[in-house]
């Protein structure tokens, strides 16, 4: 989504033709797609390990392509698992790299920090505390804004979304975000409905289709269970009294629409084991990281039973003090997500403006 909006400024300002990995929101944009980022979307440490020849061969793919190409500049997005080892090859052929939505190294694999000093020209950090860390840490960073941070909600008329997808407008309505992936929806979603059913009929429950996900795969899922599959999140997010928002970044979109929410996760046994130690940071929602304080609650792992989300929500369902202060952490984290810079630009607008002025300097020198 982020990256697609970047290539069609981008397009727009340079001219510029763009070539590499993604999705259908790419694909719309304009860029040619040589690989398609699904084939390397994996969550967890030890879910990885059947991926590895798929990464490996789309790796070889890229790196043939781009030396076939010789192109002015490449955009490395987010998955830093694919896309450090690309940067190294990119580096290798003289191709400049900038690194739009950045390894949250402050979190963990803080090594990864070596690599991306020896082989990127820039970092387009979208956390305003992300500049200042990779400066310290002598990576030129340059923040730009969260590209949600402009989020407002939706014009939604309540009654005529009801209408749409056979909701009761008289109850409060409950949104369900249980991750984009298969591998975290099968994790995460069975407790959530769990959840659902205790919390009991007067509620209606909503879950919007991510676009990596396949309908069919989510109603297997969701069985009998009275759960709406709605088209878009943020117009649920925003008509929803509260919601069941799996760790990610579905937990920034809820405090954008100021949707008071209970954050879960959940991963296999093996993986948390492995990775709980190797996490450096005190909060797994970003909200709470990006606040410093906990805005939200977190459920994860054995702390995520349905009996706790209920509770959870009990609180800040009904009007009253806990819901007050959740609504004015969200309001803090959404300032702070804007940072102290113009809020005339998108943060794409502004990443594309660093990322021409790379590209022409990158000519200019060849």
């Amino acid at each position: 989504m982020h990256a697609a909006r970047l290539a069609r400024t981008l397009q727009a300002r340079s001219g510029a033709h763009i070539f590499g990995m993604g999705g259908p929101r790419m694909k719309d944009a304009g860029v040619e797609l040589i690989a398609d980022a699904k084939d390397i979307a994996v969550l967890g440490i030890t879910e990885v390990i059947h991926k590895v020849p798929t990464v490996l061969k789309i790796l070889r793919l890229l790196r043939k392509e781009a030396a076939r190409r010789k192109p002015a500049l490449a955009v490395l997005v987010d998955s830093p698992g694919t896309n450090l080892p690309l940067a190294k090859k990119l580096h290798r052929l003289g191709v400049p790299v900038v690194y739009f939505i950045a390894p949250q190294v402050w979190a963990w694999r803080p090594w990864r920090i070596r690599a991306m000093k020896k082989n990127l020209s820039r970092v387009l950090v979208i956390f305003p505390f992300e500049e200042k860390f990779y400066r310290d840490r002598g990576v030129d960073a340059k923040f730009v804004g969260h590209p949600l941070a402009g989020l407002s909600p939706p014009s939604a008329d309540r009654e005529s979304y009801a209408a749409m997808h056979t909701l009761d407008a008289a109850k409060p309505w409950v949104t369900l975000m249980p991750g984009s992936r298969t591998k975290e929806v099968r994790m995460n979603l069975p407790t959530i409905l769990e959840s659902t059913a205790k919390l009991g009929s007067g509620y209606e429950y909503l879950l919007p289709l991510a676009p990596t996900l396949d309908r069919s795969f989510l109603e297997s899922l969701i069985g009998r269970h009275p759960i709406r599959l709605v088209s878009d999140a943020l117009p649920a997010l925003s008509c929803s009294r509260a919601g069941i928002i799996a760790s990610g970044t579905a937990t920034v979109e809820a405090a954008m629409m100021g949707t008071p929410f209970v954050m879960v996760y959940r991963v296999s046994a093996l993986t948390y084991s492995l990775g709980r130690s190797r996490v450096k940071v005190p909060y797994f929602a970003m909200p709470n990281l990006i606040a410093g304080k906990e805005i939200v609650p977190e459920l994860v792992q054995h702390d995520f039973t349905a009996e706790k989300v209920v509770a959870r929500l009990k609180e800040i369902l009904p009007d009253g003090p806990v819901r007050k202060r959740m609504i004015e952490g969200m309001a803090e984290v959404r300032t702070l997500l804007r940072g102290p810079i113009s809020e005339a630009l998108h943060p794409a607008e502004r990443a594309a403006e660093a990322i021409v002025t790379l590209m022409q300097r990158s000519t200019v020198e060849a």
